[in-house]
């Protein structure tokens, strides 16, 4: 079943209206006829709008609503992930499969130790690309929203945009005690505001992670072993996925 995201004013009664580039995604790539049906969903309310296609032009594609499905399919928590800027195309990676873990939003962070550097025109052309990974990974997970990759913020920005989070953790390679994160994590509720901080490549500065302790962020640790900045965020965003949906 092929799912495609509307803004919400697209659906309308028993109508559905799906436009922009979607429209040539379905006649063209997909090649779907009248009759067959897909999923849509309006990045809002949570909800699958089930429904058939019942007429197509160039700039739109019309179907008919059927029924209406409320799954819980998104994590009972809103689920940040701060992640330090890595090289190459790393990030794209670190987007898709954050999306598919439940993350609520990606938030770009240039700090001490990060290589790549993006000034405003650089920022905005990656930005808008990396939204486009996020709503393709969306689409492909089933995801009834597509979490928003938001503008890179620097290290201080950070720590201030959570000062009002619940939950607040950094993995830290000097941290110790896998039993202090295994209690952070089994005490994860529904309904926090859940915070992670993963470094670049090199990981935090101390001066850093000394920042992010006095702002209330939890350092933890990930195991005796030293992961990759990709895979990091995978193993902490698993452990959350895991702990909210039991």
């Amino acid at each position: 079943m092929y799912q495609f995201f509307v803004e919400p004013h697209q659906i309308s009664g028993k109508t559905v209206r799906i436009e922009g580039q979607d429209v040539n995604h379905i006649k063209n790539v997909l090649r779907m006829k009248i009759g067959e049906e897909l999923s849509v969903s309006n990045g809002v309310d949570g909800k699958e709008y089930r429904c058939g296609i019942v007429a197509m032009d160039e700039a739109c594609i019309t179907c008919e609503l059927r029924f209406v499905k409320e799954d819980g399919v998104e994590l009972p928590s809103e689920v940040y992930l701060f992640q330090g800027l890595p090289k190459a195309d790393k990030m794209e990676l670190i987007i898709q499969k954050a999306v598919e873990l439940g993350v609520y939003a990606i938030v770009p962070v240039s700090t001490k130790r990060c290589v790549v550097k993006l000034d405003d025109k650089k920022a905005k052309s990656k930005n808008a690309r990396w939204q486009g990974i996020s709503e393709a990974a969306a689409k492909q997970s089933k995801r009834r929203i597509v979490p928003e990759v938001m503008e890179v913020m620097s290290f201080k920005e950070a720590l201030n945009f959570v000062k009002d989070f619940e939950v607040k953790l950094i993995p830290y390679e000097l941290a110790e005690d896998m039993s202090k994160t295994k209690e952070i994590i089994d005490d994860l509720k529904p309904g926090q505001r859940i915070a992670i901080f993963i470094g670049p490549e090199g990981g935090f500065d101390e001066g850093e992670v000394e920042a992010a302790i006095l702002a209330g962020v939890e350092p933890i640790t990930l195991g005796k072993r030293i992961l990759r900045t990709e895979t990091a965020g995978f193993t902490v965003l698993s452990w959350v996925m895991y702990q909210l949906e039991q």
